[in-house]
């Protein structure tokens, strides 16, 4: 995995559907998933309908109604669920960890059997889209070995919230360990 200072942090951007926001003096709560975890025709749909209804907004009551049907939807374990080989897992584990106090805090994650959760801080200088992308592209090259395939592993983009209150903090965390708790 490589990481390198970005000459710009982003601030607020929209890839594709999903609003974004990348700043390195805050707390993010990152999600992605699998590649058939949530088929990307229904995600798509959802989506869809939502613009139709207006701009989605993030922090908006669409934006996180949509986060909710995802999340209990991905909850459902649809999909392969490679996340519970644990070589895979640890592979994942291992790569979060390893960054740790040098491109973010790691604050908190989990691996559920077809998504992730993780809470980091990045440091000074290093933006989200970079440190995601490490993860995913590490990740993804080291599981299709262990799996003995080159298909899509990870869906293209993740869900990011940054942390707006200590109350934020600690909501995100209590979910991050209820996940815990509920695949143990």
């Amino acid at each position: 995995m490589y990481f390198w200072l970005e000459d710009e942090i982003k601030g607020y951007y929209k890839r594709k559907h999903l609003p974004h926001y990348d700043n390195d003096k805050v707390f993010q709560f990152i999600t992605y998933r699998l590649f058939d975890s949530v088929p990307k025709n229904l995600l798509y749909k959802w989506m869809d309908q939502l613009e139709m209804d207006g701009n989605i907004e993030k922090g908006s009551e669409k934006y996180i109604a949509l986060e909710r049907k995802i999340h209990l939807y991905e909850d459902s374990g649809y999909g392969e669920c490679y996340l519970k080989n644990p070589l895979i897992y640890n592979i994942v584990k291992e790569a979060f960890e390893q960054f740790d106090q040098v491109t973010y805090e790691l604050v908190d994650w989990v691996i559920m059997p077809n998504h992730v959760h993780v809470l980091i801080s990045p440091k000074l200088g290093y933006s989200l889209p970079k440190i995601v992308q490490s993860w995913k592209s590490y990740t993804a090259r080291e599981a299709n070995k262990v799996l003995g395939r080159q298909c899509p592993f990870w869906m293209k983009d993740y869900f990011d919230r940054y942390i707006r209150s200590e109350e934020h903090l600690h909501n995100v965390i209590a979910y991050i360990e209820k996940n815990r708790v509920s695949i143990r």
